[in-house]
């Protein structure tokens, strides 16, 4: 029932120079808004304000008149960043609102800004926002996905594309199955894995437990990510910058954050902007199927898994049981 938001309000800056050429710096940084500050969160929910970002840091500074913005990324994937200016005596190098796609673990320069006349005073405002990945992801549609637990194993979906619960919009693409709280979770999809929270015991059926989701975060090597959710505390197996294939160990299902029973969430996506992102529909392979869509309210088994690292037994061989959405 995840949806994850990857959003961070970054900051919101004034500055005024006059003639004179002094420059009154008058707000800065007023804040960081994230949901589940580091990371993946649901459902389009309000921003909270944290005080400050480690990760994604905006920067200016001056060459004579020209206004240089540049962005440190520390995360380990692209992070997609809008912007939204007020200016006055001023122009950028760029149209506003703008978005940029920056490259992880580096400074990049975003856009700058210069006075349409150098003699008046100018002043700028502005406000950015991110998400996790990158706007230039290119969805490989053919590639299949394995299901995400132990090959010969069964479990059901309980919501599916489109479910009328809580994926709709840009969750519209995400599975739920349900799964007793333990079960060993495996990557649908090799890639590297950008992000790791499994240290909360807390979840419940309204939206205020949605700081409390432990989940994985990989990114696929066209871009995309895959979002893991409802975790159990402590199970997760992989650390941030791990590379692991299809099929490796990943972390054992619980029933943490925003959820209503035990279950994993699943979804693909990529960001839009700063501020959305667009779940993917996509195909998995079954123990019967070779590359299919999964159904609200069937059963699927696990084909063999194709490769993968050494895993524990499955903690249940099948379950049928009741709907949890």
């Amino acid at each position: 029932m995840l949806k994850p938001n990857l959003f961070n309000l970054h900051s919101h800056c004034l500055k005024r120079l006059f003639p004179d050429g002094i420059c009154l710096l008058l707000a800065v940084n007023l804040g960081v808004a994230a949901m589940a500050a580091t990371g993946p969160s649901a459902n389009g929910s309000p921003a909270t304000i944290a005080p400050g970002t480690k990760t994604v840091n905006v920067t200016t500074h001056r060459e004579g008149d020209i206004t240089h913005f540049s962005v440190e990324n520390k995360e380990l994937c692209e992070i997609t960043m809008t912007f939204e200016m007020g200016l006055e005596n001023l122009k950028g190098s760029t149209a506003f609102p703008c978005t940029v796609t920056l490259p992880p673990q580096r400074v990049t320069e975003a856009f700058t800004l210069s006075p349409r006349d150098p003699a008046a005073k100018w002043e700028y405002s502005y406000t950015n926002y991110y998400k996790l990945g990158s706007q230039c992801a290119r969805h490989d549609d053919s590639y299949v996905y394995q299901l995400p637990y132990a090959s010969g194993t069964a479990f059901r979906v309980t919501q599916g594309y489109n479910g009328s619960f809580s994926h709709t919009g840009s969750n519209k693409y995400a599975i739920d199955w349900q799964m007793p709280e333990g079960t060993p979770v495996y990557a649908a999809r090799g890639g590297t894995v950008i992000k790791v929270k499994d240290e909360s015991d807390t979840g419940g059926s309204s939206i205020k437990y949605d700081p409390y989701n432990n989940y994985v975060l990989i990114r696929h090597d066209d871009g995309t990510l895959a979002h893991y959710c409802h975790l159990q505390k402590g199970g997760c197996r992989i650390r941030p910058g791990q590379v692991v294939e299809a099929g490796d160990f990943l972390a054992r299902s619980g029933n943490t954050g925003f959820s209503s029973g035990p279950h994993l969430h699943f979804c693909v996506f990529k960001t839009k902007n700063g501020r959305e992102r667009e779940s993917i529909p996509v195909k998995f392979k079954t123990a019967g199927e070779k590359a299919i869509t999964l159904r609200t309210g069937r059963n699927y088994k696990a084909s063999v898994i194709e490769s993968a690292s050494a895993r524990p037994a499955a903690s249940d061989s099948s379950h049928q049981g009741g709907v949890v959405q």
